[in-house]
């Protein structure tokens, strides 16, 4: 901006002339308490260890779980995201409602070893059916309406065991108030539902497919989860989804979609807002870091800053104790 004389007035370049005065005047703020942890459990232990297409993740063990805890709630980060690997599958999930399946067990020893720690459930059933889709197949359809009475079941089961959310993840018309019929059915009011409102068919789901052991054996996705090119139709799932019953709503992936978050958020300013910045993101960075392609701090820190500006309240990230650990504001 110029006067008359053509002598510039307004010279933004003040406002980052040095690291004071940008702290002073940053927009956006990361914090701890922003992030969630998502964690892999396995019920077979020969499974649990480190996962190859995720490098610095790995899959623990109802006995290694609660030092896993420990260490994020001593990095400042107070909420994690719970995925169950069981022993045995059938086609129709049937395990994943079992009163001490793998996720119930899990939920109680988190909450063992860390009882205000915000335990969320994954609910869903591609980890537990054989044939790894989301819902109840028949044929090479999925059942829709089958597949959110389990889902629901499911959700009862984990609320029992103490989590105090379930995040419904199948994309499923209906889950979510499928869901909260069952809860409130059980006396179980005060369990709330983050729900994978906006989940998108995408490419950069691969390596948590390995991590939770969930590719499905023919066909894919594309019939229940979002096409990619599709934004106005977010907004769309997103109000069914609270219509239904739930308190809080989640967009998947992150970084690909920040102007379907930003839309999200506009649409639906006061409800709580999650992002998940799923594993094909996390390894893209680990690998290009790895490679001293990227600054690795840098690069991370910079994908969760973008996150949170498109509109996230909420970032679930595979870096959650580790950003934390540099923000170190917990």
């Amino acid at each position: 901006m110029s006067d008359s004389s053509g002598r510039l007035t307004r010279r933004l370049r003040r406002l980052r002339s040095g690291s004071g005065v940008r702290n002073l005047v940053r927009e956006t703020k990361l914090s701890s308490h922003d992030f969630i942890q998502p964690l892999f459990i396995v019920e077979n232990e020969a499974d649990a260890g480190p996962i190859e297409s995720m490098p610095g993740v790995e899959r623990h063990t109802l006995s290694t779980l609660g030092g896993a805890v420990h260490r994020i709630v001593e990095s400042g980060v107070g909420a994690v995201l719970l995925f169950g690997i069981p022993k045995t599958k059938d086609p129709f999930g049937k395990i994943a409602a079992a009163k001490n399946g793998i996720v119930p067990r899990a939920i109680r020893a988190c909450l063992d070893a860390e009882s205000d720690l915000v335990v969320i459930s994954d609910v869903c059933l591609c980890s537990f059916t054989d044939h790894g889709h989301c819902g109840i197949v028949e044929g090479e359809q999925i059942d829709n309406d089958a597949s959110i009475e389990r889902l629901s079941e499911i959700a009862v089961a984990h609320a029992e065991a103490g989590a105090g959310w379930v995040a419904p993840s199948a994309m499923m018309d209906g889950m979510v108030g499928a869901i909260r019929s069952g809860l409130d059915d059980a006396r179980l009011e005060q369990t709330g539902i983050l729900s994978y409102a906006v989940k998108y068919a995408s490419s950069f789901y691969g390596p948590f497919r390995e991590a939770a052991d969930c590719a499905p054996q023919f066909s894919d996705r594309r019939t229940y989860q979002m096409d990619p090119a599709n934004a106005a139709q977010a907004v769309a799932e997103a109000e069914l989804d609270l219509q239904e019953g739930a308190d809080m709503l989640m967009v998947k992936p992150g970084m690909p979609y920040l102007d379907v978050i930003a839309k999200v958020k506009a649409k639906f300013p006061e409800v709580p807002l999650a992002a998940y910045q799923v594993s094909g993101e996390y390894a893209m960075i680990q690998a290009a870091s790895q490679n001293g392609w990227i600054d690795r701090k840098a690069a991370i820190l910079e994908s969760l800053i973008g996150i949170k500006r498109a509109g996230a309240d909420m970032i679930i990230t595979y870096w959650a104790t580790q950003a934390a650990q540099w923000l170190g504001d917990s």
